[in-house]
């Protein structure tokens, strides 16, 4: 097995709590075009892109719109959403993720962000994690979402590591198979049954440490 040199991140739900940020726009946007959009409808959105996001919604609720008015609902959501995240503090951080972080700064272990939110920076500089990131990729420059691996493979890249030597967090099921799809070794953050497809899978990053990270080389 080879040797750990990476880690690479999601961050909605993995590093930090956006999630309820983002079902509340969507919710707020869903209901002015007349479709009830619930909890469980949101989880369908997880580590997708924003105009494949509106879509699932638009099948929802059985309609279709020409793709300049779903640009603009795009556009909509996310300046409501970004209300929300500029009030973001590092309370939002969840729990055991900075004492993980300074782990793998000690130990010389690379840190990368792989995420499709196009607001990552934003996110990172308000909660105060910005600092920890060697490489930050977000869906600013990618052209393929998850399951698709380009976000983790332009990571590894970004750090001039191998695949094989990456580690990804992730808390999506599309996220773990665009870990495996990149191949490199995936940590599921969340329920086993749903990241059945991870290596290994925490509840979060309490339960994290270097020490099990090397026991993911054996």
């Amino acid at each position: 097995m080879s040797q750990i040199t990476a880690c690479l991140f999601d961050l909605d739900g993995v590093l930090v709590d956006t999630a309820v940020y983002h079902y509340k726009a969507w919710r707020d946007l869903a209901n002015s075009l007349g479709i009830e959009f619930t909890e469980e409808d949101n989880e369908r959105l997880k580590g997708v892109s924003r105009v494949r996001s509106l879509e699932i919604i638009l099948e929802i609720g059985n309609q279709t719109l020409e793709q300049e008015k779903m640009l603009a609902l795009c556009e909509q959501k996310n300046t409501e959403y970004l209300k929300d995240v500029a009030q973001m503090t590092p309370a939002e951080i969840l729990p055991g993720v900075v004492d993980f972080l300074k782990a793998l700064k000690q130990e010389g272990i690379l840190i990368a962000l792989g995420s499709a939110s196009k607001n990552a920076q934003l996110i990172l500089e308000r909660t105060g994690l910005l600092g920890y990131f060697d490489a930050i990729i977000d869906g600013r420059h990618v052209i393929n979402g998850k399951p698709d691996p380009e976000v983790f493979l332009k990571g590894a890249e970004a750090l001039s590591v191998q695949p094989e030597n990456c580690v990804v967090f992730e808390d999506a099921v599309a996220g773990v198979e665009a870990a495996k799809n990149a191949g490199m070794l995936c940590v599921g953050v969340g329920e086993p049954e749903t990241l059945a497809l991870a290596d290994i899978v925490v509840k979060d990053m309490t339960e994290m440490s270097v020490a099990k990270l090397r026991e993911l080389e054996k």
